[in-house]
């Protein structure tokens, strides 16, 4: 039976090619009978029965009982890779990501946070998943790895990165106009590299507070911070700029100040900028006071 020592790829990879294999062989025989039959007792060679036979014991059992030792020994190696993919191993390292639209947010055991996922190559990483509004999946293809983020719910998956390198992640669930940009990576690295990572000053103090919190609150899924084009305006240069919005149903010149921008975090419904859907939720209740005029403070001195 398939171990938890396995990966997951281990796990997953024998089963599926185990299924395709008989699936294959099967097609490829029924067709060849089926064409051997039609040739054979054709219509215009054979226009009556040539036998009277109503049943034939040893073709009879031995159409049950191949394929339901083929269903048996299917059901075996599924449910054993299943085990694989529950079965965490001990010492995995643990991160909790978090899903919402559209960004995925990792947190480490240290409180640290990313929006990539970093990870040590070769070693086991269980990661527990929450979402905050609705239904994402988060999914790895390269890990074979696929679970739900469901509100309300906690739920896990666990991998190991074979080698160092960059692996993508997908949401597998569609949630909204944002879906095809819930797009982030897995970045293997060496263990000596990783090790320099963790060592690295906190997400605040290396990359500037906002910058951080940008990233905490899954900000950089829609907004750019370069000037490219995403789901919501980009933030660079915000602060002072002047944008048209529009609000109950008419069309305004405003200047993004600390009062605009305020709204659009606390109210995002209430003005939306023009030529963007009004799918931004709001985080009315979701960001505490003094980490919000941190954000407005960034917005304002960021050049």
């Amino acid at each position: 039976m398939i171990s938890s020592a396995v990966t997951t790829t281990e796990a997953v990879d024998p089963v599926f090619l185990f299924i395709f294999g008989i699936a294959l062989v099967m097609l490829l025989g029924i067709t060849a009978v089926m064409i051997f039959f039609t040739v054979k007792y054709n219509r215009k060679r054979h226009p009556h029965p040539t036998s009277e036979r109503r049943y034939n014991i040893p073709l009879e059992i031995a159409w049950t009982v191949i394929p339901s030792i083929l269903v048996l020994a299917m059901f075996y190696y599924g449910w054993a890779g299943y085990l694989a993919l529950r079965n965490v191993p001990e010492g995995a390292m643990e991160v909790s990501v978090t899903g919402r639209m559209w960004s995925w947010t990792f947190t480490y055991e240290d409180g640290r946070t990313s929006d990539r996922l970093y990870v040590p190559a070769g070693k086991p990483v269980r990661v527990e998943i929450h979402s905050e509004d609705v239904l994402h999946s988060f999914y790895i293809p390269a890990f074979r790895i696929k679970r739900d983020a469901v509100p309300g719910m906690s739920n896990y998956v666990w991998f190991v990165a074979p080698a160092p390198g960059s692996y993508d992640i997908f949401c597998a669930e569609y949630c909204g106009v944002g879906h095809s940009s819930m797009i982030t990576t897995v970045e293997a690295l060496t263990p000596h590299e990783f090790e320099e990572w963790l060592r690295k000053e906190s997400a605040a103090e290396e990359e500037g507070e906002g910058e951080a919190l940008l990233t905490a609150y899954g900000c950089l899924g829609c907004h750019s911070l370069d000037g490219s084009a995403k789901v919501g305006p980009t933030l660079q240069g915000i602060f002072g700029r002047t944008v048209t919005v529009v609000a109950g149903g008419e069309e305004r010149t405003l200047v993004a100040d600390a009062a605009y921008l305020r709204r659009a975090i606390l109210e995002p419904a209430a003005e939306v900028v023009k030529g963007f859907p009004p799918v931004m939720p709001s985080y009315a209740g979701r960001i505490p006071d003094h980490e919000l005029e941190e954000l407005l403070e960034y917005f304002e001195t960021r050049p």
